[in-house]
């Protein structure tokens, strides 16, 4: 699942940045509670992968990085208040996607867990 901002037309990954003190998994559940309304079972959390590249939108040499998990979840995505639309993408969308969100796309697919 992606989402995309309001105002902005490149769809991302769903997450976010870490508050004081957070563990990644704390991040994990917080943000995509705040992002799409899904109560994330924290002991599910697995590391699938961290990738690395430029920032969408930002200065040449202004990079991301992304530290991505698979979790199970209950309740049904729905956009957050920062978000104006869920959609669900595949490696044909990779145009639609941030240049870091290219690499885990990439990746999910050599894996066979992305179409």
């Amino acid at each position: 699942m992606k989402w995309r901002s309001q105002g902005k037309e490149t769809y991302y990954i769903p997450g976010g940045k870490r508050e004081a003190g957070e563990t990644d998994v704390e991040t994990l559940v917080r943000e995509l509670q705040e992002e799409l309304g899904v109560e994330v079972r924290p002991e599910t959390a697995r590391l699938y992968g961290v990738f690395q590249a430029q920032a969408h939108g930002k200065a040449e040499g202004v990079l991301v990085k992304m530290t991505c998990y698979t979790a199970e979840f209950s309740g049904t995505p729905r956009p957050g208040s920062e978000i104006a639309e869920l959609a669900w993408l595949d490696s044909s969308d990779l145009e639609r996607v941030s240049p870091v969100d290219k690499l885990i796309f990439a990746d999910l697919r050599e894996k066979g867990l992305l179409q």
